[in-house]
């Protein structure tokens, strides 16, 4: 295309040779004969011919022959100044071929105009282009097929973690080994994910084993009882299968301890479920006039310490919690320190400003044994030998911490214990 433009453009002031040419061509086309001219096409594929101011067209010999347009015809009367477009022609070897024409004017030796029609066929440009085409379309591939081996790559690395957890997990619900941990390298969000599983498999492994021990816990002080109860039970039955009736005292005094133990079996059953109770299914929470849960809480311990003095002070404070609970938790408090009063002692319960003290005149806890107190079926060494089963204290330490208080035991100045609850006020 730029060699025609520049071929064309300057034939009008090519040296008189050209014009000379151009003027035998048209001479020759006008008397019918075969042009015969040094006029020569600059390239092997390239087409030429003369277009006349009528439309007619003068070949140059071994330049083909070309469709001439209307718009060819027009620059050759000198109505346009160029024409290029897409058209058809007739090579030397008589292959017809779709080829893009370029038409300027050009002016002969005895002044009249014509054209000079220059055109290239369409497969030099298209074939270039077909195979750059090709080479595009493969670069394409091989730069999708590299992305998504790298994208592959990369993702699998990336994912490398998750496969693990993965893993972990399936692990644990085939076999429940909940001691499975994650590697926890790195600051990402896959090494957040794998803090986060083991801190939650840790947690359920922990209750799993407060769970074993409340159970083999509530096993070991079931057991007791119901051998005493068993034992009792079958005494009465051999006194009756062999016919010999009990003295009465004797009888009366397995009967007494037989529902003593129905009691103590009862009470620890009840101290289970309210220890087992899911805190979201729990009793309906409202305000609660703590003076009044202790008032009836010294009442109901009173008849339990006989010659023992309950003195109880108590100024109104209302706190958030559940009625029920909060004054088994009283009444636990106040159970305790009657059972380690000695006789003719006296249980001192005051309630002013939030805080509620329990205070006995008893032997006291054992610094040792403070930090323990509030565990589940935990009993000092020196009160094993007295009723209970340990878990009082366990359900007072429940009920505060529902309720947004706190709860502890201290020596008491002058011996005894001191038990502290503080509630926050509504």
């Amino acid at each position: 295309g730029a060699v025609a433009q520049d071929v064309v453009q300057s034939a009008p002031h090519r040296p008189p040779p050209l014009q000379r040419g151009l003027h035998d061509v048209l001479r020759d086309c006008t008397r019918g004969a075969t042009p015969g001219t040094g006029i020569r096409p600059p390239g092997p594929s390239a087409m030429m011919q003369v277009v006349d101011a009528r439309g007619g067209r003068c070949t140059v010999p071994g330049a083909g022959a070309l469709h001439v347009t209307d718009a060819d015809a027009a620059v050759a009367r000198g109505d346009s100044p160029r024409a290029l477009h897409d058209g058809t022609g007739t090579t030397a070897d008589g292959a017809a071929v779709d080829v893009r024409v370029l038409t300027r004017p050009v002016r002969t030796l005895d002044g009249s105009t014509a054209a000079l029609s220059f055109a290239l066929p369409l497969d030099d440009v298209q074939d270039p282009l077909d195979g750059l085409a090709l080479l595009l379309a493969a670069v394409t591939a091989l730069g999708v097929l590299a992305s998504a081996g790298a994208g592959l790559m990369i993702a699998r690395a990336g994912l490398r973690p998750v496969d693990r957890l993965t893993g972990a997990v399936e692990h644990i619900a085939r076999t429940e080994d909940l001691d499975v941990r994650i590697p926890e390298d790195g600051t990402d969000e896959i090494a957040r994910l794998g803090r986060s599983f083991n801190t939650m498999t840790g947690a359920l492994a922990a209750s799993r084993e407060r769970q074993r021990r409340l159970i083999a816990d509530a096993g070991h002080e079931l057991r007791t009882p119901l051998t005493s109860l068993r034992t009792n039970i079958d005494l009465l039955l051999r006194a009756d299968a062999a016919g010999r009736a009990l003295p009465d005292t004797t009888r009366r005094a397995l009967l007494t301890s037989v529902k003593a133990q129905m009691l103590e079996l009862s009470d620890l059953v009840g101290d289970l479920l309210e220890l087992a109770r899911p805190d979201e299914t729990g009793p309906v929470r409202g305000t609660v006039a703590l003076h009044d849960v202790v008032a009836r809480a010294v009442e109901r311990a009173r008849p339990r310490g006989p010659g023992l003095t309950v003195r109880g002070d108590t100024r109104p404070w209302y706190v958030p919690g559940d009625p029920a609970s909060l004054e088994r938790a009283v009444v636990n408090l106040l159970d305790n320190a009657v059972k380690f009063s000695p006789p003719g002692g006296a249980v001192d319960v005051r309630l002013a400003g939030g805080e509620l003290t329990v205070r006995d005149h008893g032997p006291g806890i054992p610094p040792a044994d403070l930090p323990h107190v509030f565990e589940r079926f935990w009993r000092s060494p020196s009160a094993r030998s007295l009723p209970g089963s340990g878990l009082g204290l366990s359900i007072v330490a429940r009920a505060v911490a529902d309720s947004g208080g706190t709860v502890a035991l201290e020596p008491a100045d002058g011996g005894g214990t001191l038990a502290r609850v503080r509630l926050p006020g509504t």
